[in-house]
């Protein structure tokens, strides 16, 4: 080869390898280049993937299923389901897919007429209206036909659409899944429970108050063109709701429940034409923790049917006819109330161991401590005498007959003692005048309905020592009682005692929020054996009789407090009674609140008798205490024994001739003479025969109001809202 040759061979060779060179550089560039982009690709992902899958898929989003979330269910402390949430289906026509099935040329391959004519077939919808409904929203991808539909109304259908030739003909209709409410034992606890509108919205009760933990978080199934132009699908599971499991016992609720219906039915137009009570409320709660086992009211309504006035007996079909939209509301949110916790009243004389439990507490009384009843005091001169329950006067008491004989006298002789300062004291302390923070919405705020520094006078301290002049809430008397007869503790009262997750597992419990202690034990324990006497103890040397007979169960140990409180105006003389008590009473596992407001009576001296209260108490303790494994440990009084053996402890005690209710019916022989005051030296005279006569024997307040209730009688505005949305 010439040496010209060789040159360009030796040119040729370096330009070959100049490009290898220059190839390898382009090639290393561009790997490096892939690896970058796949390691900033990785990155994104990694940091930034979920939003941004997010953003595609709403880019080619062709088709989006809701998949609802399952309300959490409402259990009663033994698991008893109260509220749950069943499984529906709307059924949904896809009038878009379907019309891009239609094939007007060939009968044989069209799928129009097959689907429409099974939709009428199966599920009774309307030829026409379906037709047009189709027709006007053609280019529509979701039109709802029929909701809230069972399993068992889709199973045909859905075997037809399964069907390999039938099934083939049918497009465009689908079945979505949903939820409705059920509550299984309809009205029971229905106050308590609350109800849900739609969204899942509670209203009332725990539905309401623990909305939030019982609703869960919606998923959605997302239909999406993926790279290959291919139809997939992602899917983000719903996150069902917790279940809230309450205090209360739905066998102590039926009970309850039962033996005010019982009330209702045996005093309805028993002695006036009218209902049985103007209202009636029954809260039991456990005294060691505050949890309410169960808590009742005349008024229930089906929790199915929550708005239906006339279906719920609230109103007759009539009534309802007659009132506005605005007229209706009003009373549906009457229907819905809680009377327990929503309605303030003068609570009476359930409330006088709070005040001797105050006073001993305080040092002004002591068991050994005694007084003069001589049928009530003029507390202010010029002002009317306020009256005693026995208006003969009880004599001379012990601290204990203060409260067996359920004397006001001496509850006003032990107010004085207490004075102003420490009464307002104790007033808080016990906590009237403030919420109990009952996990239930609707409780009311009485706090101007209490005294305070401003309006405390010397005829107001007399009024309250015994429970008249201000207002209180059942829960507010029941938890302070409670308080009184546990050994001193006051426990935020609660219907809710644990949280599970769907799966059955505990979330969170709930357990007894002790607020702060209100009388030491030896008090409590003090307490407690009065009221014991209260119910089973004798009469005293004076002819008087412990108050609390007629609520005794035959062989079981319990204690209990009368109430009866003239209500406001006074010149109407209508009374509210009631009953507190509890068993066992040496440790307390329940505590029973009874009232009835006006009870149906054929005058006012016999509506101021507890003994309407008492009847119900009994009725409900003498089932509720063996389904509580309280056993009776007594021997059975002598008077209850024909009762025992004729009703077995049972039925309630009718035609009654015992004696001692906290209003006596009958006059009893008068002491003799003169009594000296233990406490003032003073020389009382007993009122005689001819100045009983004079009085007006049923007015015990003597026609005194109270500065702080309005005069009407009518109900304080708490500042609550109604429980309408």
């Amino acid at each position: 080869m010439s040496n010209e040759g060789r040159k360009r061979a030796r040119r040729k060779a370096l330009l070959t390898n100049r490009m290898k060179r220059k190839l390898a550089l382009l090639f290393t560039i561009i790997v490096l280049a892939l690896i970058g982009v796949n390691v900033r690709l990785a990155y994104i992902n990694k940091t930034n993937g979920d939003k941004y899958t997010k953003r595609v898929l709403a880019q080619q989003d062709t088709n989006s299923t809701l998949l609802p979330y399952r309300r959490g269910d409402i259990l009663d402390r033994n698991g008893t389901i109260l509220a749950t949430s069943e499984k529906v289906y709307n059924l949904i026509l896809d009038p878009k897919v379907l019309s891009q099935n239609a094939d007007e040329e060939d009968p044989d391959k069209d799928c129009v007429e097959p689907t429409l004519q099974a939709l009428v077939q199966y599920f009774g919808l309307d030829e026409a209206e379906l037709r047009a409904t189709y027709n006007d929203r053609i280019d529509s991808s979701y039109v709802v036909l029929l909701r809230q539909l069972t399993k068992d109304e889709i199973s045909e259908f859905e075997a037809l659409m399964e069907d390999d030739e039938a099934g083939a003909r049918i497009k465009g209709v689908w079945f979505e899944d949903s939820y409705i409410r059920r509550y299984p034992y309809d009205s029971l606890a229905c106050h308590v429970i609350g109800y849900t509108v739609t969204g899942n919205q509670g209203q009332t009760g725990i539905e309401q108050e623990y909305s939030d933990v019982l609703n869960g978080t919606n998923g959605r199934s997302y239909k999406y063109l993926n790279e290959d132009l291919e139809q997939s699908t992602m899917v983000r599971q719903p996150t069902d709701g917790n279940t809230v499991v309450s205090t209360i016992d739905a066998t102590l609720q039926e009970i309850v429940e039962k033996y005010i219906d019982k009330f209702i039915e045996d005093y309805t137009n028993k002695n006036t034409e009218g209902p049985a009570a103007k209202n009636i409320g029954v809260i039991m709660m456990n005294p060691q923790n505050g949890e309410i086992l169960a808590m009742a009211s005349d008024v229930d309504y089906d929790l199915n049917n929550p708005h239906d006035l006339v279906e719920n007996g609230y109103l007759t079909q009539e009534e309802a006819d007659a009132m506005s939209e605005e007229e209706l509301l009003d009373a549906r949110n009457q229907m819905w109330r809680n009377f327990c916790i929503s309605d303030g009243y003068e609570p009476g004389s359930t409330v006088k161991p709070l005040t001797v439990a105050a006073a001993l507490e305080l040092g002004v009384v002591s068991d050994s401590s005694t007084f003069v009843c001589d049928g009530g005091q003029t507390v202010v001169e010029g002002q009317p005498r306020i009256k005693c329950a026995k208006r003969a006067g009880h004599g001379l008491i012990t601290l204990e007959g203060a409260l067996m004989f359920s004397c006001n006298d001496a509850l006003m002789q032990i107010g004085a003692m207490l004075g102003y300062e420490n009464y307002l004291k104790y007033q808080e302390i016990f906590n009237f005048g403030l919420k109990t923070n009952i996990d239930l919405p609707g409780e009311a705020n009485n706090a101007t309905t209490v005294f305070n520094e401003d309006t405390l006078g010397v005829t107001e301290l007399a009024t309250s020592s015994f429970g008249q002049g201000y207002n209180t809430t059942m829960i507010q008397v029941a938890s302070a009682f409670s308080s009184v007869i546990n050994g001193g503790y006051y426990y935020q009262p609660h219907v809710v005692k644990k949280i599970l997750d769907a799966d059955g597992g505990t979330v969170e419990n709930i357990g007894a929020t002790l607020v702060r202690q209100t009388v030491s034990e030896k008090t409590s324990s003090l307490i407690r054996q009065y009221l014991y006497h209260t119910m089973y103890g004798e009469a005293d040397s004076n002819g008087n009789n412990a108050t609390g007979r007629n609520a005794r169960v035959a062989g079981y140990a319990m204690g209990g407090k009368t109430g009866t409180a003239q209500k406001i105006p006074r010149s109407d003389r209508k009374y509210l009674v009631s009953f507190i008590g509890f068993a066992p009473v040496d440790n307390p596992q329940v505590v029973c609140y009874v009232v009835v407001d006006e009870p149906n009576a054929a005058d006012a001296t016999a509506q101021a008798s507890s003994s309407f209260a008492q009847e119900i108490f009994k009725n409900i303790m003498t089932e509720a205490m063996p389904y509580l494994n309280i056993y009776a440990t007594e021997e059975i009084p002598a008077d209850m024994q024909d009762e025992v053996d004729a009703q077995k402890a049972a039925e309630e005690e009718s035609g009654s001739t015992e004696e001692g209710t906290e209003e006596e019916t009958a006059e009893e022989e008068l002491p003799e003479g003169t009594l000296i005051d233990p406490n003032t030296g003073e020389t009382v005279t007993m009122p005689t025969e001819e100045e009983l006569e004079s009085e007006d024997a049923g007015d015990m307040m003597g026609g005194i109001d109270s500065p702080i209730l309005p005069a009407d009688g009518s109900e304080a505005d708490t500042g609550e809202e109604d429980a309408s949305q």
